[in-house]
């Protein structure tokens, strides 16, 4: 079983401005030799680390953490996107074979700054020259032009990180996002993690049962060769256990074939981001 999506990092304040005094779970140090253990316990066999800063140091401390790790099988880090030397900047690192694609931290920002931005979809197309992967996080009202942008880069491998991040209600199910997760899943050349849900849930707590109905939505829309697990550990564990994601997961896909079951839990991961296990 593979976790397509968590981080790992070096605990400042000063470097992680966005880990608020509310978050004291996580306001502390992360690092492999705590994610191989938990992941272990936990029937993870190989995971994929994803950037939590913007900085080209992000690359090299992610590579470093998983040369010293058993389970980490590739990384998902970070490039100047519109600086003209990005295409310099990607090929210092794909040389290693950990390194699988780059991510931009697109949530919230508007569309201009990023999603319709020339220079930032040049470097895009820097990224589809390489065959690496792109991973996008956004939040649910930006997906009308997320979708426009995907159609933009046809070519390009497209991962959705935490599924759009619906605003997640027990009285309220989020009809935009339902619409606008079908025109992105439209595009054959996207697929969509299944995590970073749980602590989208506006509720004072969760229960499984909330998530159903945007589970079954992922599964219809994506189907299964196109959908991933992912934790987004440490940062769940603002909502939930680790261990408790997975069951959660895990148990929602109890009536799939085990050819599905596969799929979501290891083979889509493995065939987007070129895994060896």
């Amino acid at each position: 079983m593979i976790d397509a999506h968590h981080h790992l990092w070096s605990y400042s304040a000063a470097e992680y401005g966005w880990i608020t005094e509310d978050m004291q779970t996580i306001r502390r140090s992360f690092r492999a030799t705590e994610l191989d253990d938990l992941m272990r316990a936990n029937g993870i066999t190989g995971t994929v680390a994803v950037q939590a800063r913007t900085c080209l140091e992000e690359n090299d401390f992610l590579l470093d953490e998983a040369a010293g790790s058993q389970l980490i099988r590739g990384i998902v880090g970070w490039v100047d996107f519109k600086s003209p030397e990005v295409g310099e900047q990607l090929d210092q690192y794909r040389s290693d074979s950990l390194f699988k694609g780059v991510r931009e931290v697109i949530q919230g920002s508007p569309d201009d700054e990023f999603l319709s931005n020339n220079a930032f979809n040049r470097g895009i197309r820097e990224v589809t020259r390489r065959g690496l992967t792109y991973d996008l996080l956004i939040f649910q009202d930006q997906l009308d032009a997320a979708t426009a942008f995907v159609k933009r880069h046809p070519e390009q491998s497209i991962v959705l990180d935490h599924a759009a991040k619906p605003e997640i209600r027990a009285d309220r199910f989020p009809a935009e996002w339902e619409t606008g997760i079908r025109a992105l899943a439209a595009l054959d050349n996207t697929a969509c993690k299944i995590s970073g849900l749980a602590t989208e849930v506006r509720d004072s707590s969760w229960i499984p049962d909330i998530l159903r109905r945007y589970l079954d939505v992922l599964l219809d829309a994506f189907g299964p060769s196109r959908l991933m697990f992912g934790s987004d550990w440490p940062v769940c564990l603002l909502a939930t256990p680790h261990a408790a994601w997975v069951e959660t997961v895990t148990s929602h896909l109890a009536s799939l074939s085990a050819t599905e079951c596969e799929a979501i839990l290891t083979g889509t991961a493995t065939t987007f981001y070129r895994l060896a296990l």
